[in-house]
C-alpha cells in the first residue's frame, strides 16, 4: 500500500472504514501542511520528515500513536476520555465518540515539540 486510499480500501468493515476515513479527513482538513505517507502499513503524517501522528485499525479499535511522550504528558486527559493505552498507542472502540480534541491536542504538541527536529522519530 502506498495511498490513504488503498489502506482505506483494504480494510474489510465498511464502518471501520468510515470512521477511519473520517479521522484522516479530519486531521487532512485542520493540518494541510503536514505530510501524509503509508509507513509500517499505516497512515501518518509528517511535519518537515518527521513523524507527528499515525493511525492503525484493528478488530477491536482504532490505534491513535503520537508516540510515547505526549502520551506521558496527556496520560490524565487520555484517561479521564476513558481511553485504554500503553506507552506506545491510544485504544479508540469502534463503538467510541471520536476525541477530535485530544487528537488535535497531541497533533499541536508534537508540532511544538518537534519544531526542528531532524530525525523521524523522538
Amino acid at each position: 500500500m502506498e495511498t490513504f486510499e488503498e489502506y482505506l480500501n483494504a480494510m474489510g468493515d465498511p464502518e471501520h472504514k468510515e470512521k477511519m476515513t473520517e479521522i484522516l479527513v479530519w486531521v487532512k482538513e485542520h493540518y494541510p501542511n503536514l505530510n501524509t505517507r503509508i509507513a509500517w502499513n499505516q497512515p501518518m503524517f509528517t511535519n518537515e520528515g518527521t513523524y507527528i501522528i499515525g493511525f492503525s485499525h484493528s478488530k477491536g479499535h482504532i490505534s491513535l500513536a503520537p508516540e510515547v511522550k505526549p502520551i506521558k504528558e496527556f496520560k490524565e486527559e487520555i484517561e479521564a476520555l476513558g481511553l485504554s493505552h500503553t506507552n506506545n498507542i491510544i485504544r479508540i472502540k469502534w463503538t467510541d465518540p471520536t476525541p477530535f480534541s485530544l487528537i488535535d491536542t497531541l497533533i499541536k504538541y508534537n508540532l511544538e515539540d518537534k519544531a526542528g527536529y531532524t530525525k523521524f522519530w523522538r
